[in-house]
């Protein structure tokens, strides 16, 4: 997939644990590991935020396009 998800990365910097952020966006660890280790097909706006909003950053911290080619 051509989208790279890096929200590990954020969580090292802002020291945080996986489980401390799925219960503040309010989603379970187990879609937050669904989307950590890039397998999601989707994410919803609402959670994006919430999660740029939690750990203090915006989506392009997160996603990261790679092309393929």
């Amino acid at each position: 997939m051509a989208i790279i998800i890096e929200l590990d990365v954020m969580l090292a910097k802002r020291k945080m644990k996986s489980t401390e952020l799925a219960e503040l966006v309010g989603i379970t660890p187990q879609n937050l590991s669904v989307l950590r280790s890039g397998r999601a097909k989707a994410i919803r706006f609402s959670t994006l935020d919430a999660i740029c909003q939690h750990l203090a950053c915006s989506p392009g911290d997160i996603l990261v396009y790679q092309d393929e080619t």
